[in-house]
């Protein structure tokens, strides 16, 4: 558990002066470089950052939450990233908390963890929200290890069931099951899939519902018609592009790991001369911004993204003020959206 140390404190246990600390912390150039090197091992070692806000040493919160985003590229081009934000923004402003937004590029980057850390230990926020985490993130164990509250969408570890740790997931399985067994409806037989990033754990259960309804259904899975992807529309892009590369036997339906992977198999699709539904059914996940709005207007498994960002921040700001009795962990809904990049086989 997280208990702070002041410079103080850090400078008994190196061996140095207060003013010393102080000098290797605002870096100034006339700490010797091995004294420099001993006061840093021991302030890494005990998490120590200082923190300069009085309202924060006089054991108050800051009535601010951190927004952490992970990922590597444009969080502004992509809808429901954006929404993602926005929603935890408005829900939090409404509750009169501010959010400390950070988009996060690498989170094996040192100065990204430092970073990081520093906003939780600097007591310059009361909790956290990691959206786009690898399932098991040491840095965000090591948080929730120290105590603070920490909400995280999209994981799954069992056995971890800290007060501290709030977990909002997607029913994946679920959702995965109803694109099946629609176009199974249509009379598919020979479906494939584009898979996610297997690091999270929306990746591995959506290959989990796949490989379930497909079992259900007492269907076959062709390895040749299961794709690797990465929740991005480059991804299924690529995943296409090198499908078509290495064969010439299509399945006459695919599902799409999220919307914006199924944008990119379409479009690799249609440069191939090959047309979306009339030669293959593409079917998503997610509901994105842009899938009515797309040619042709995709057929998809909805999330409620607003409503399940408005109850992690209630139920985030809820346990920062009164306290975490017991872990916290939801599931929002999934519902078929039924539009034009399916039809029937007997048809095709």
């Amino acid at each position: 558990m997280y208990k702070e140390i002041n410079s103080t404190e850090i400078a008994k246990l190196a061996g140095v002066s207060r003013s010393t600390v102080s000098r290797v912390i605002n870096n100034y150039s006339n700490v010797p470089e091995q004294t420099k090197q001993k006061v840093m091992k021991v302030i890494e070692q005990y998490n120590y950052f200082p923190n300069l806000s009085a309202q924060v040493l006089a054991g108050k919160r800051t009535r601010t939450i951190g927004l952490f985003m992970i990922d590597s590229g444009r969080v502004s081009g992509d809808s429901i990233s954006s929404l993602l934000l926005a929603r935890i923004i408005e829900s939090a402003s409404s509750q009169g908390y501010y959010v400390l937004t950070h988009i996060v590029r690498d989170m094996k980057e040192p100065e990204e963890i430092r970073t990081i850390k520093e906003s939780f230990y600097q007591r310059r926020i009361d909790g956290g929200v990691f959206i786009g985490a690898a399932n098991h993130e040491p840095l965000i164990e090591e948080l929730i290890t120290e105590g603070f509250m920490v909400a995280i969408v999209d994981q799954h570890l069992p056995g971890r069931t800290e007060p501290n740790r709030i977990v909002f997931n997607f029913d994946n399985e679920t959702g995965v099951g109803l694109a099946v067994d629609y176009l199974v409806s249509l009379g598919h037989t020979r479906i494939g899939m584009i898979n996610g990033d297997m690091n999270r754990f929306s990746g591995p259960s959506k290959w989990r519902g796949f490989q379930a309804a497909m079992e259900r259904h007492n269907l076959p899975l062709n390895q040749q018609w299961i794709l690797p992807g990465d929740f991005n529309e480059g991804s299924g892009y690529k995943a296409i592009k090198d499908f078509l590369k290495a064969t010439t036997e299509l399945p006459t339906a695919i599902f799409a790991a999220n919307d914006s992977v199924a944008f990119g198999a379409i479009r690799a699709l249609k440069e191939a001369g090959i047309r979306v539904p009339q030669h293959v059914s593409v079917i998503g996940f997610d509901d994105h911004f842009r899938s009515e709005h797309h040619n042709p207007p995709l057929t998809t498994i909805k999330i409620d993204f607003a409503d399940m960002m408005d109850q992690l921040t209630k139920t985030l700001i809820a346990s920062i003020e009164r306290g975490a009795d017991a872990f916290q962990t939801s599931a929002a809904g999934t519902k078929l959206i039924v539009r034009e990049s399916c039809q029937s086989v007997t048809t095709a």
